[in-house]
């Protein structure tokens, strides 16, 4: 089939902070680059999830008059706490003795996707081509193995992989450097981590899994500019996680949880844990008498500094989450991903203006802040793993005393999918029903979401063995698609006493937790076509 071919001299994978940065930057150095963006979304930011409190270290290198360009960054934090959560009570942690690397006086709380949706503004002002609602669904190559651009999914394709009347072919997007920032377990991101190795010698990827809920709650109750984080109940030691509320304007909370996907218990359900943590006392008072308007999920990548991929290949650079740029200890990925983004800007002109090799990426990278802060953050996560009291203590002597320069690395021993027990050996945990006035369920979280996939499209969750999940997964584990997911796109139906693994991809809020979890690895998870997914409005 031909295709049409558009060049250009960059090709950015993915309308979040760290591509748009790119492209922004890329044209401040040389206005005459010709740039385009491709984004999986209906529009640049319906696909962006995050808490988020956010630091500007980045955006003022970028731009720095933002605050006369009226960026969407308003509400400065002006309290914070830190609380240990029993069932019943909390304790709150002095502030003085936190780290400083979570410590937020001088950040800002914000929504990411209408961050994103400026800097789009900004972006295109300079000349940069956005296209929304084209995702990128294929690296193309050249005949000595290096990237030479990416073709878009082709549109108007029934689920048996006919052609309908509607077809459209994709098209051939070709530049001198393709940069690929599709955000945390970016799908081409996976692959050319794979074909490039870039991932040899390093730990294994780690993650977690990120809900939240916008809610608008009572006046009372209210104190714009506060940021609450938890740990503990509902989670016990063993298990890593915890909370974040921030307090926005106009009476809004942003309210969520974080739990690593390094969990051992297949019956463990992230979503009901989130929805649990809800009835806490502390969070019940808050919230009480308020309306939720808003839910999302989406995985997020805390391997960090050991986890860390090569970032550059032949023809291309891989950056922010797609790589793992987020900043654990910070609970913080945007100012990270936008600083891997400025590096890549300046790196591919060098590499365009003076025919520099794209290497040039890791010198400067290695130069950096960004290099410096994800180095010295880089024993948080890994000590975890011995339990949340021992995680907390090593991590107070390790960013208080030592400032994050210990004398040595932990590593990261498993990836997540290597780390669930036989549903056998782990209890079983009764969670209680929605009461649809603090907690609620899939279905309706879903609802808020505005998600929508085109009918009659294939499925974009693809099963390596399609056995496997009744025949394995569903007897080792009792199947914890079910639960892992947190939108209910995985079932196990039974009819006449046969068991059916149903995939309801319409549901699909493009998390990748699927991809990320499943003990086999037989999910991958494939761009649906354009336009399709969630709908975030200021998430």
């Amino acid at each position: 089939m031909s295709r049409e071919k558009m060049e250009y001299d960059v090709v950015i994978v993915g309308g979040g902070p760290s591509g748009l940065t790119t492209a922004i930057k890329l044209k401040q150095l040389n206005s005459d680059l010709n740039i385009c963006i491709l984004e999986k979304a209906s529009e640049i930011g319906a696909h962006i999830l995050s808490g988020n409190v956010f630091e500007t270290r980045a955006l003022d290198e970028l731009f720095p008059n933002w605050k006369e360009l009226n960026a969407p960054i308003k509400t400065k934090v002006t309290k914070e706490k830190f609380l240990f959560l029993s069932k019943t009570k909390s304790l709150s942690w002095p502030t003085w003795l936190l780290p400083s690397v979570q410590q937020n006086h001088k950040n800002y709380i914000i929504s990411l996707a209408n961050l994103c949706r400026w800097l789009a503004e900004q972006a295109e002002s300079l000349g940069v081509e956005i296209f929304p609602g084209f995702p990128a669904s294929e690296i193309l190559y050249n005949e000595d193995g290096s990237v030479k651009g990416v073709s878009t999914q082709d549109m108007g394709v029934d689920k048996d992989g006919n052609k309908k009347d509607s077809f459209e072919p994709g098209i051939e997007l070709l530049g001198k450097v393709t940069v690929f920032a599709e955000g945390c377990r970016g799908h081409l991101g996976k692959q050319l981590i794979k074909k490039f190795e870039l991932d040899k010698g390093k730990d294994p990827q780690q993650y977690g899994i990120g809900f939240k809920e916008i809610w608008e709650i009572e006046d009372k109750n209210h104190q714009e500019g506060l940021v609450i984080h938890s740990a503990g109940w509902p989670l016990d030691n063993n298990t890593y996680g915890g909370s974040f509320i921030y307090h926005a304007e106009n009476k809004q909370i942003f309210l969520g949880y974080v739990i690593g996907l390094d969990y051992k218990n297949p019956h463990l359900s992230p979503f009901d844990e989130f929805q649990r943590f809800k009835t806490h006392p502390v969070i019940k008072k808050m919230i009480e008498g308020g309306k939720r308007i808003s839910y999302g999920a989406r995985a997020l990548i805390e391997g960090g500094f050991q986890s860390l991929p090569k970032m550059f290949m032949p023809g291309a650079l891989l950056i922010g989450c797609d790589a793992g740029t987020l900043n654990m200890p910070k609970i913080k990925g945007s100012h990270t991903a936008m600083k891997s983004g400025i590096i890549a800007a300046e790196a591919i002109n060098e590499h365009i203006k003076n025919d520099k090799d794209l290497s040039n990426f890791e010198e400067k990278f290695k130069q950096s802040w960004l290099y410096d802060e994800l180095y010295k953050a880089r024993n948080v996560k890994p000590s975890f793993s011995w339990g949340l009291i021992l995680g907390i203590i090593f991590t107070g002597i390790d960013q208080i005393l030592f400032r994050g320069k210990l004398p040595f690395t932990l590593r990261h021993k498993h990836a997540d999918h290597q780390t669930l027990k036989s549903a056998k050996e782990m209890p079983k945990i009764d969670y209680p029903k929605p009461d649809n006035i603090l907690t609620f369920d899939k279905t309706s979280s879903v609802y808020l979401t505005g998600t929508n996939h085109a009918d009659n499209q294939p499925v974009h969750l693809k099963l390596k063995d399609p056995n496997l999940p009744i025949n394995y997964t569903l007897k080792e584990y009792d199947e914890p698609a079910q639960r892992y997911c947190p939108a209910g796109v995985y079932e196990v139906q039974t009819e006449n006493n046969i068991n059916k693994f149903v995939i309801n991809s319409q549901n699909c809020i493009h998390c990748k937790t699927c991809d990320i979890k499943e003990p086999s690895q037989n999910i991958t998870w494939v761009t649906p076509e354009g336009g399709g997914g969630p709908r975030y409005g200021n998430m």
